[in-house]
């Protein structure tokens, strides 16, 4: 159960760990929903970021519960991807989704994102 949690070296801390992701994204991955940047990163684990926006997502309820489900898609996707530092940022209406289809939105980014992994299809 251990390898599903959320510890602190899971996450980026700091806006410098934000900023390094934005300015050297070498994979993105989007839909209408979400936008997921990811760069590799030597420190052998896979971090997770995110940006809710209050202009996007007005009501603190709706920013909490898309990033429950931005984590819990997070932990489970985590052992299937190499050591990645990953911004997941939320695009306008996401609150308007039900929880189900954020799921399956962000699952579907992740696959994306497996794909670019597996292929090495980088940001140019």
């Amino acid at each position: 159960m251990a390898e599903f949690g959320f510890p602190k070296d899971s996450r980026l801390l700091n806006a410098a760990d934000y900023k390094a992701v934005f300015d050297n994204a070498q994979y993105k991955v989007s839909c209408r929903q979400f936008l997921m940047l990811a760069v590799s990163n030597d420190r052998g684990a896979k971090r997770l970021g995110m940006v809710i926006a209050k202009k996007n997502v007005a009501k603190a309820v709706q920013r909490n519960r898309i990033k429950r489900q931005i984590r819990e898609s997070f932990r489970k996707t985590r052992p299937r991807i190499e050591p990645l530092d990953v911004v997941v940022l939320a695009r306008k209406d996401v609150d308007k989704l039900r929880n189900l289809q954020v799921m399956v939105s962000l699952n579907s980014l992740w696959c994306d994102l497996e794909q670019k992994l597996l292929g090495t299809n980088k940001v140019s």
